[in-house]
């Protein structure tokens, strides 16, 4: 078997890894486990919470940290603490309450490390915890402390989301924005990225002689294909991120995407 102790491959869970119907195909989770088998490490870039994310965390037996919350954390899987943490700063609920006034009946959630909190529900926001398969706390934003906020999330309409993104465009705020899905966007801490947070792994875990690969296929996903040595979208990802990826796969996420990818790092391709 090879030796492929050179390599760090991070992906994306939702549209990359993940089915449409949220699942971890065969194929994937194989090609993982030859990966790792051959001495090449493997983690995961989500925007879930370590909620959400757990079940995945331990069907992929993930060993070595992760980045949640689109790059705002980096957890230590092993220890179950944080390794680097990025939080919005005071503001940010101010902002989220403005757009909430604005377009009424937004879904929308505050993301912390202990839990999910919902603070306005709609269809969207519904189908949203549904998928993630969490048991979120249903409060009040003005009852929310301004502390430990990882990121808040809006669900709605592609349609309304766009509204909601064109409204805050070219706005000078404390925060940064993000598109994760046609129906979801996101603030963020002022300069928080699955590519910051990728830059941020590789000096904490001493990857700087491997060979980085990061695999994605949403607009929150660009930086993080940046940041790495070879950046990779399955053939389901949107325009943007074929564009800023160095190789588009073949296969879809419902396809085994991921396995795809790692048949080219044994055969020598990448």
């Amino acid at each position: 078997m090879p030796d492929l102790s050179g390599y760090f491959l991070i992906t994306d869970l939702d549209g990359t890894l993940l089915t449409d119907d949220k699942r971890v195909l065969k194929e994937d989770k194989e090609a993982i486990d030859r990966f790792r088998e051959c001495r090449g490490q493997f983690t995961i870039a989500t925007g879930r919470t370590l909620q959400a994310a757990e079940r995945f965390l331990t069907q992929l037996e993930i060993d070595i940290p992760a980045v949640m919350y689109n790059g705002s954390l980096i957890y230590d899987i092993k220890e179950k603490k944080p390794l680097y943490t990025f939080e919005l700063e005071k503001g940010a609920k101010e902002i989220a309450v403005t757009i909430l006034n604005k377009f009424e009946n937004t879904g929308c959630e505050v993301l912390r490390l202990d839990n999910i909190y919902v603070v306005c529900n709609n269809e969207y926001e519904r189908r949203h915890v549904e998928l993630c398969q969490v048991k979120p706390a249903y409060v009040d934003i003005n009852d929310m402390e301004e502390i430990g906020w990882h990121k808040v999330l809006f669900a709605d309409s592609p349609e309304r989301i766009t509204e909601i993104a064109d409204f805050v465009k070219d706005k000078e705020l404390p925060v940064d924005f993000v598109r994760s899905d046609r129906c979801y966007f996101e603030i963020l801490p002022k300069g928080s990225s699955k590519g910051t947070a990728l830059k941020e792994y590789i000096k904490l875990m001493h990857l700087e002689s491997k060979k980085v690969i990061a695999a994605g296929d949403y607009n929150n996903d660009i930086e993080m294909l940046s940041a790495a040595d070879i950046g990779a979208a399955p053939m389901n990802a949107q325009p943007e991120v074929k564009k800023a990826a160095d190789i588009v796969l073949e296969r879809s996420s419902n396809e085994g995407a991921v396995s795809e990818l790692i048949e080219k790092i044994f055969t020598g391709k990448l």
